[in-house]
C-alpha cells in the first residue's frame, strides 16, 4: 500500500451510486450524462503530481490512470484517483460512487458490471473506456486486499 501524505479520507462531494442512477435517470440524453460526470470527476481531490509514478499507474487504461489506497480507522475504503482524461475522471468518481467508504470485506460483494449496466455505461461508453474502468475496479480491489 502506498501511503498518499494526504487526508484522502476527508468527505468527496460525490453522491453513492444509488443516487447518481437517480441522477442519470433524471437526464434526457447521454450528452447530459457526461457533461455530468465530467463535472463529478471535476470535484475529485487533486492527487500530488509525486504520487504519480510508475508505482500508482493502472496498467490496462488507454489514459494515464493513477490510484493510492489509504488506511482508514475503521477498515472502510479511501482512495485517490487521478487521470488525464476528463471522462475517465468521471469514471473515478463512479468507482467513488461506489466503493467510498465501504468496506474493505465488502468492496467484492459491489456487483459492479451491475452497477454499470444500470448507469447505462455499458452501451454509452467505449469498449477502451469499459476495459480501463474494470482495470480501476480490479487495483482498487488489488488495493484493498
Amino acid at each position: 500500500m502506498i501511503k498518499s501524505g494526504k487526508n484522502t479520507q476527508e468527505k468527496v462531494d460525490i453522491p453513492d451510486i444509488i443516487e447518481l442512477k437517480e441522477v442519470f435517470d433524471l437526464m434526457d440524453d447521454w450528452e447530459d450524462r457526461y457533461r455530468y460526470l465530467i463535472d463529478l470527476g471535476s470535484k475529485l481531490p487533486l492527487m500530488d503530481e509525486y504520487l504519480k509514478n510508475d508505482q500508482t499507474k493502472v496498467e490496462g487504461c488507454t489514459s494515464q490512470v493513477w490510484m493510492v489506497l489509504e488506511d482508514t480507522p475503521d477498515g472502510s475504503i479511501s482512495f485517490l484517483a487521478d487521470s488525464d482524461a476528463h471522462i475517465v475522471r468521471g469514471l473515478i468518481a463512479v468507482l467513488y460512487a461506489m466503493f467510498y467508504g465501504v468496506t474493505r470485506e465488502n468492496a467484492r460483494d459491489i456487483d459492479v458490471e451491475q452497477n454499470f449496466k444500470d448507469l447505462g455505461l455499458e452501451s454509452h461508453i467505449s469498449p477502451n473506456r469499459r476495459n480501463g474502468f474494470f482495470a480501476m475496479v480490479s487495483r482498487l480491489r488489488t488495493l484493498a486486499g
